[in-house]
Formats: structure tokens, C-alpha cells, sequence
């Protein structure tokens, strides 16, 4: 009489791509506000490639028509204002996904502070954890990483693709300077993001309330925008364009920022009310020579200036994030040593 033997089959190591552990956790416990979120990026990425796409088609059909901006005829007429209200149509829609992005990072920061951190704090569900050989520095790592990891992938995409947007053929774009435009391209909204995730995991920690930390968070991080919002200009430094007296100046550079402008006596700078507070002429030709005045300045950014002020500005950002990341773990530490 034969014997059957059956063997189980090894089970296979763990993928390392994998979660485990509190991540896990955190993601099967946010899931829905993950899809969520995930569904309204990728609505806002159909709609923002619709609206290129229809731009373009309709910059090309006026190409086709042997149209011009100075043909009178009503067909021509028609065609023309059909393409500029295209084009202010995707201006809109990419000054209002400008906006989106710079809502993003407040966005993101007040959902660790409130319902990642601050509610299970208020709640005391954050023992459960401690109890099952989670530490506290742990289970604070982990609401950490795992919005950082989303949003180190997921902004720069975002981010790209509106730059890819805002640069394409036929479009009635915004400035690179526009703010819109500065806080949603480049490295900035990433450096951002991660900023407002440290700024509420700090908030919860200290205020151990869910919608003060996260009104605290909003607010500290809208503080911070705006600061180095007003500051921007002086992050790196300007060009200079000086025109000699009475003479005609060249105009600046297309697409600059305009930083400042005044009177030049010699290689010293002079506001430019000094002399020109009086409506005489000859009594401002007098100041003029009185103050030896040469000739006038005008302090811009040129657009090449866009990636060192991006670059700068993402440096201190990121800076501010990591003062905030070991703060947060300090306070940790001294209530839950």
C-alpha cells in the first residue's frame, strides 16, 4: 500500500517594492483619499491636454484657411476670433492649473497634520501602534515617508507636465514670472510639498488636535509661500541695463521680470523722484546737472534667471523642511521618550 506524501510549496520572499509594516498601514487606512486624489490629477491632466490639443487644432485650421489677422472679410473675421478665444481658453486653464499647483503643497500638508497625525493623536488610536512593536520614532518615520514618497514622484510628473503644456505651439502662455507659473514649474513645488508635510507633522505633534493642526499648518505654510514669494527677486542677482541721459533706451529683454529702476550719477544710484518731483522742465534740467546726473538704470530678471532663483529658492524650502522634520522628532521624543 503506497503512502502519499504532499509537500507545500515554499512561499516566496516578500517583493522588496512591496509596503510592510506601518506603511502598509497608512496606505490601506488612506486608500480612499489616495485614489481620490489620484482620480482628480489625472481629470485635471484630460482636460489640460484636451484643451492644448483643441488649441491647436484650431491655430492650425486657421493656418490652413489663408486668413489673416488683417483680412476684413467676415469668414476671416470669424476664424480669427474662434482662435483667440481658444487661446484665452487654455490661458485660463493654464493660469487655474497654476493655481492648483500652488494650492497642492497646502493641500498636502494640511491632510498629514489632520487626518494621517493630528486624528489619531486626539483619538489615542497611535498606542494601538506603539503596542505592536511599533516605536514612536517608527510610526512617525512612516507618516512621514509615505506622503514624501507619493509626492517625489507624483508633483515632478504633475510639474512637468504643465511645463510641457505651457510650452506648446499656438499658446497664449504666461509668463515664466507669472506666480502661478513660478510656484508650479520647476523644483519648487516638490521642495514645497515636502516643506508642508514636515510643517503639519509638526502642527499634529504639538497641538495633539486635528483641525487646529491643521489650521496651523495652512497658515504656516501660507506664511512661508509668501514670504519668499516677496523676497523672490532678491534670491538671486539682477541684470542691469543703463541708458546714457536724453538717450532712447533699448527696451529690455522679452519675457523679464522687472525689478527696479532710478538715476545713475556717475557709478552711484539716485531715485528716480529726485529730480523729476518738479513739472518744469527747466528746473528738472537744473536738478539733473546739480546731481550730476548721467543717466538712468532698470534691474530686471531675464529669463535666464528662472532655474537660479528656482534653484535657490528650493535650497532654503528644503532647508525649512528639515529644520521642521528634526523639530517634530524632538517633540516626539521629549513626550513619548
Amino acid at each position: 500500500m503506497s503512502t502519499i506524501t504532499t509537500t507545500t510549496p515554499p512561499r516566496s520572499a516578500p517583493s522588496g517594492l512591496a509596503l510592510r509594516g506601518p506603511a502598509r498601514v497608512i496606505v490601506l487606512q488612506h486608500r480612499r483619499v489616495l485614489w481620490t486624489a489620484g482620480a482628480l490629477a489625472l481629470a485635471g491632466i484630460v482636460l489640460l491636454t484636451a484643451s492644448v490639443w483643441w488649441n491647436h487644432g484650431t491655430a492650425d485650421t486657421y493656418a490652413d484657411s489663408g486668413c489673416s489677422f488683417m483680412d476684413t472679410s467676415p469668414r476671416c473675421v470669424a476664424a480669427f476670433q474662434d482662435m483667440l478665444s481658444h487661446q484665452a481658453w487654455l490661458r485660463d486653464v493654464l493660469r487655474l492649473t497654476g493655481i492648483a499647483m500652488m494650492v497642492l503643497p497646502a493641500a498636502v500638508g494640511v491632510f498629514v497634520a489632520g487626518p494621517m497625525i493630528g486624528r489619531e493623536l486626539e483619538s489615542g488610536t497611535h498606542r494601538l501602534a506603539w503596542s505592536q512593536s511599533v516605536s514612536p520614532a517608527r510610526w512617525l518615520l512612516a507618516k512621514l515617508t509615505v506622503p514624501a514618497a507619493i509626492t517625489v514622484v507624483a508633483v515632478p510628473a504633475l510639474s512637468a507636465f504643465y511645463a510641457w503644456c505651457r510650452t506648446a505651439p499656438d499658446t497664449d502662455r504666461p509668463a515664466w514670472y507669472d506666480t502661478s507659473v513660478y510656484a508650479a514649474t520647476g523644483t519648487l513645488p516638490t521642495a514645497s510639498a515636502l516643506l508642508a508635510i514636515a510643517i503639519g507633522a509638526l502642527a499634529a505633534l504639538l497641538v495633539r488636535r486635528t483641525l487646529l493642526a491643521m489650521s496651523i499648518t495652512a497658515l504656516a505654510y501660507g506664511a512661508v509661500a509668501l514670504t519668499l514669494g516677496a523676497v523672490r527677486s532678491s534670491l538671486w542677482a539682477v541684470s542691469t541695463a543703463v541708458t546714457p541721459l536724453n538717450a532712447t533706451p533699448d527696451g529690455l529683454p522679452g519675457s523679464t521680470l522687472f525689478v527696479g529702476s532710478g538715476l545713475m550719477a556717475g557709478d552711484q544710484r539716485v531715485r528716480g523722484e529726485t529730480c523729476y518731483q518738479d513739472p518744469v522742465p527747466e528746473v528738472v534740467d537744473r536738478c539733473l546737472a546739480d546731481q550730476h546726473i548721467t543717466g538712468t538704470y532698470a534691474d530686471y530678471h531675464p529669463a535666464s534667471h528662472f532655474w537660479p532663483l528656482q534653484l535657490v529658492g528650493t535650497g532654503i524650502v528644503l532647508v525649512l523642511a528639515a529644520a521642521a522634520v528634526a523639530l517634530a522628532f524632538r517633540v516626539l521624543r521629549r513626550r513619548h521618550a
